[in-house]
């Protein structure tokens, strides 16, 4: 796989993996541990370099497969965790981004990873209580002792990434970003353009919806995420069948995948766009890797570029409480 580069130099491959789904969100948790080592593993066979995490996933535990899994070929790849959640009895109950909170997790996160450094280290949500200088001001402290080599933040908005940027120079920006959520596209991609930051989309298949395995008639067990997302509410899901409808026939016209389609069009957007797609299962690692290698025409991205608007797309991408936590 071909590699990108973020901001300030950090290069990765073209697709990453999103890690968390090892570990919880979606439906009962796989019971083998060591097949899903087996399964990280093999996404640095099929190419890919950049792997996702984050302590509140699970809590704690995704951190402590990814480590595991990643050991032996450390060096090899390029780990991403996060900090900014009060976790109390394995619980998200508020926001935390107080400079000694975010020390404290880091030697944690340091110690789950099985890492002296952590390669790239996200503000999870935007804490209204800690100006973000004083985030930025923390990560960069832990960069100068070489605990933390590259500042991220998550779903922050463009101004919030400014003045963070004015502090400590961040390397990526992740949000979710795909053929159905557009909403990076209006502030905050000018502004990593302008400022030389990268982009991660995370959800870049829609929580699945974009691979055309989920319908209107698709049930969720019990402690899937998508119980609780409105955009998978069975109505939403037949209003926005005609979307990804349409990107199932060019996929077959193309000899690809939906999903394929749709990382080709994240990647065909800028060249300092990185995807990271979930997965438990080593065939759609490969499946995902072979999207870099898909090609659209100019006509092609036209025609998707537009699918949003020309369709419409109905329902929030988080519950109400959940997306007080956006664009802050």
């Amino acid at each position: 796989m071909h590699t990108r580069t973020l901001g300030q130099g950090l290069e990765v491959s073209a697709i990453g993996l999103g890690a968390m789904g090892m570990s919880q969100s979606y439906g009962p948790n796989p019971g083998d541990r060591d097949e899903m080592i087996a399964v990280l593993r093999s996404a640095v066979a099929e190419g890919v370099t950049l792997f996702d995490t984050a302590e509140v996933y699970g809590p704690y535990v995704n951190e402590e497969l990814v480590g595991e899994a990643l050991e032996p070929i450390r060096d090899q790849v390029v780990i991403a965790t996060k900090f900014g959640w009060d976790i109390r009895d394995g619980r998200m109950v508020g926001l935390d981004s107080r400079p000694e909170q975010i020390r404290r997790v880091a030697d944690e996160s340091l110690r789950r990873l099985r890492t002296d450094v952590i390669d790239l280290f996200y503000q999870h949500r935007v804490d209204p209580e800690v100006h973000i200088e004083d985030v930025a001001g923390a990560v960069g402290e832990l960069i100068a002792e070489g605990k933390v080599k590259h500042f991220g933040l998550s779903e922050a908005s463009a101004t919030t990434i400014r003045r963070a940027h004015a502090v400590q120079p961040v390397a990526a920006v992740q949000s979710e970003y795909s053929l159905w959520t557009r909403d990076p596209e209006a502030e905050v991609l000018p502004v990593l353009a302008e400022l030389g930051i990268g982009f991660v989309p995370f959800s870049p298949l829609g929580k699945g919806f974009l691979t055309g395995t989920v319908n209107s008639g698709t049930t969720f067990t019990d402690g899937d995420i998508r119980n609780r997302v409105p955009r998978f509410e069975a109505e939403n899901l037949a209003a926005n069948q005609r979307l990804v409808d349409h990107v199932k026939a060019l996929a077959e016209a193309k000899g690809a995948t939906p999903g394929q389609i749709a990382l080709a069009w994240l990647l065909a957007q800028q060249p300092w766009i990185v995807p990271i797609p979930g997965t438990r299962r080593a065939e759609r690692i490969r499946e995902n890797a072979a999207a870099a290698q898909l090609t659209l025409s100019a006509d092609e991205r036209a025609d998707l570029d537009s699918l949003a608007q020309r369709f419409g797309v109905r329902g929030d991408r988080y519950n109400a409480e959940h997306m007080t936590y956006v664009n802050r």
